[in-house]
């Protein structure tokens, strides 16, 4: 059980550290183990793939970007807001080093798809 629970653990997000007044939010994200290394998706529905950037630090995928309103103006006042417009951050990791991994990406209807291929052994 005690490996299941550290397993759990690794994938859960990691914040850095920043000031108090920045407000990130995070979008959700798979990760699955493949055959020649990694596979994510990001739901990030209205963000330009212009508008990301994703590194890879040690054991650690991030992803940031930002998302934006372009349908506001001056003339409209809100009912309801759910979505989320701003900067957003999403930090991964992972149970071993991805430095060094080719990453393929692919972005359609609203998903971040990418590969992580990488020749390194895994141990979970």
């Amino acid at each position: 059980m005690a490996k299941s629970i550290e397993r759990y653990l690794r994938f859960m997000p990691v914040t850095k550290p920043g000031r108090l007044c920045e407000r990130h939010w995070s979008p959700p994200a798979d990760v699955y183990r493949t055959r020649d290394g990694w596979l994510v998706k990001v739901d990030l529905a209205g963000v330009s793939p212009d508008e990301l950037n994703i590194t890879i630090e040690g054991p650690m995928l991030v992803i940031e970007g930002t998302r934006r309103d372009t349908s506001c103006s001056e003339t409209i006042s809100y009912h309801q807001v759910e979505i989320s417009y701003s900067r957003f951050e999403k930090t991964l990791r992972f149970p071993c080093p991805i430095e060094g991994a080719r990453i393929e990406s692919d972005y359609q209807d609203g998903l971040l798809l990418l590969r992580l291929r990488s020749p390194q052994e895994c141990e979970e």
